[in-house]
């Protein structure tokens, strides 16, 4: 355990000092705070930190060149994944440009156009701002507001959101009758939001079927499509 503290901790300023500073939060020397904040951050850091014994910050750093590896295995393909990647990065931008604080309580997923919001503001208009956002980007077919509006999550909700969506991502990683590459996956308060592409109605509802097996997962909210029939051909 104490080890698994340590490399969270390592983990945590290596991150921090990677970050972008240019970012208006951290310039402000609200670095902490934005940082718990952000369920992305957050999320990636309790993965490295609990499945990684990194040496230093090396270990943060993924070159770009494994990431292009990876995509190749992706349905979208390596033009399909960049694509998407350029689209998730204008709407975080605009995001930014629109309010610092509403880029780190919103997350921003996006499979095929497809764009998955998530995560908790203050108010309707906040959500409508980023909602607003999303559609105008070009190349966004079609917006999921999942963003919820109450008081901002604790700490510990986050640490544990943290830990049902890299639970999850490990036991489909694992499980060789489930393509685990083609799913996104975010975790808001328990409940589990999921996107991306299944190949068939039997890997869908087991992916549903080990969401469910997990501790404190209240609820299942499905956004993935079933590959088709000329896509199969095509494969």
């Amino acid at each position: 355990m104490a080890g698994s503290l340590w490399r969270f901790r390592s983990v945590l300023i290596c991150v921090k000092i990677t970050i972008r500073l240019s970012d208006k939060g951290f310039m402000q020397g609200k670095s902490m705070m934005i940082f718990f904040k952000s369920r992305k951050l957050f999320t990636a850091v309790f993965l490295l930190a609990t499945t990684l014994a990194l040496p230093g910050c090396f270990g943060v750093v993924v070159g770009a060149g494994a990431a292009v590896g990876v995509s190749a295995y992706d349905e979208r393909g390596v033009l399909g994944v960049a694509s998407d990647l350029k689209i998730s990065a204008i709407i975080h931008g605009r995001i930014i440009d629109k309010d610092p604080e509403l880029a780190v309580d919103v997350s921003v997923d996006v499979h095929e156009g497809r764009v998955l919001l998530t995560g908790v503001v203050a108010n309707e208009g906040r959500r409508a701002d980023v909602v607003g956002i999303a559609w105008k980007t070009k190349g966004v077919k079609k917006v999921y507001n999942e963003i919820l509006v109450a008081a901002s999550g604790s700490l510990l909700n986050l640490a544990r959101d943290a830990w049902i969506t890299t639970k999850l991502r490990s036991i489909l990683t694992l499980d060789e009758k489930v393509l685990a590459i083609n799913y996104v996956i975010e975790t808001v308060n328990g409940t589990v939001y999921l996107l991306g592409i299944a190949q068939n109605q039997a890997e869908l509802d087991r992916v549903i079927a080990q969401a469910r097996t997990i501790e404190y997962v209240r609820r299942i909210v499905n956004h993935v499509r079933l590959k088709t029939p000329k896509e199969k051909e095509k494969a």
